[in-house]
C-alpha cells in the first residue's frame, strides 16, 4: 500500500530574503541570502486532517495563529536556501501525513510468564543468601 504524498503548492508559500546570522566576513553584512518561509496552514489546500495534525504538532516552527515559519541560512545563495526551506516544509508535511498503525494489546505467553517467575525466584534466592548467618 503506497502512502499518499501531499505536496505543498509554492503559490501558498511566502518567501522573504533576510541577512544571515553568524560569521561570514563582509559577505554576510552585504547580501540577504537567508530565507524566511511563511506557510499559512489554515489557508492552504492541504486536506483537513493534515491541517489539523500540523496545528496540533508541538513544534516551535508552528505559531499559535497556524503559520509555519522556517528560516534557512545554511547556504551562501538565496536559491539554495529557498530550496532548502521548501524541502524542510515538505518534510514537516510528510511527517504528519503518515498515520501510525494502531497497536493491539497482546498477552504474554505461558512460557514467558514461567521464565519471568523463575528469574525472580532465582534472584530472590541470591538476595536471601546475603543476610546474617544463624549458627
Amino acid at each position: 500500500m503506497s502512502r499518499p504524498v501531499f505536496s505543498v503548492q509554492e503559490e501558498e508559500v511566502d518567501f522573504s530574503a533576510i541577512r544571515a546570522q553568524g560569521a561570514g566576513g563582509q559577505n554576510v553584512n552585504k547580501v540577504s541570502s537567508a530565507i524566511h518561509l511563511r506557510f499559512d496552514v489554515t489557508a492552504s489546500s492541504l486536506p483537513a486532517y493534515i491541517k489539523e495534525r500540523l496545528l496540533q504538532l508541538g513544534d516551535q516552527r508552528v505559531s499559535k495563529e497556524g503559520v509555519v515559519v522556517i528560516k534557512a541560512q545554511q547556504y551562501r545563495t538565496q536559491e539554495q536556501n529557498r530550496a532548502d526551506a521548501l524541502l524542510r516544509l515538505q518534510a514537516l508535511v510528510d511527517s504528519v501525513s503518515h498515520t501510525p498503525k494502531a497497536r493491539r494489546a497482546t498477552k504474554p505467553t505461558f512460557g514467558s510468564k514461567q521464565r519471568r517467575l523463575e528469574g525472580k525466584a532465582r534472584r530472590g534466592g541470591i538476595k536471601s543468601l546475603r543476610g546474617k548467618v544463624d549458627l
